[in-house]
């Protein structure tokens, strides 16, 4: 199972390249350059400190770039690698928001441990409504942030760690606590849910 782990320092900063632990992903996006101009693009290889995209954009080492990637969000950072198609943005970013990018590309990197399928894309829903609140047995709620929705699951940004098994309700659907990770835990539905069901956060 992967889990990234960072140095804590203070303020937006860059990261000396290798840092951080990296995984694979597949995340398409699309970036701007510094004159503005956009492009689709891929990520392909990520940490909380660094990103390797595939795009046609032929920035210059040094370049500011901003990146809107799926189930990530906005990432922002300088060039600072090119290879053919390609090139490696150091993230800028506080410590709060690399432990954000950490919760997520943690994941994005187990999410086979749920079942979730990772060559399926529209079973992985992007939320227009990402605040939300899980609801136990007894009636005691937690307000939380979705970071990543399916069809069979979720992952949430939550301060209370409920036990693993823990029966819930995210919003109107039934689940289980099956695994905790840096910032919240992820949520097994206890069946395949449908597009319907999830309308409340899409």
């Amino acid at each position: 199972m992967y889990s990234f782990q960072q140095a804590q320092t203070a303020g937006p900063k860059q990261h000396n390249e290798g840092a951080f632990q990296r995984v694979s992903v597949n995340l398409t996006g699309r970036l701007m350059l510094a004159n503005h101009d956009e492009f689709e693009c891929t990520a392909i290889d990520m940490s909380p400190g660094d990103v390797l995209f595939t795009c046609d954009a032929r920035p210059r080492t040094g370049e500011r770039i901003i990146a809107y990637v799926d189930h990530v969000g906005r990432l922002e950072g300088t060039v600072s690698r090119l290879a053919e198609n390609a090139f490696v943005i150091q993230i800028n970013a506080t410590d709060r928001k690399r432990e954000k990018l950490a919760a997520q590309l943690t994941w994005i990197a187990n999410k086979h441990e749920l079942g979730l399928p990772e060559d399926r894309r529209h079973d992985r829903l992007a939320p227009r409504k990402t605040r939300t609140e899980v609801t136990l047995d007894d009636g005691s709620k937690y307000v939380c942030r979705i970071i990543d929705l399916s069809l069979s699951g979720a992952a949430v940004d939550i301060e209370t760690r409920l036990p693993l098994g823990t029966a819930v309700l995210l919003g109107s659907m039934k689940g289980r606590v099956v695994r905790h990770f840096q910032e919240g835990m992820a949520i097994e539905f206890l069946g395949i849910q449908s597009r319907e069901a999830l309308r409340e956060f899409l």
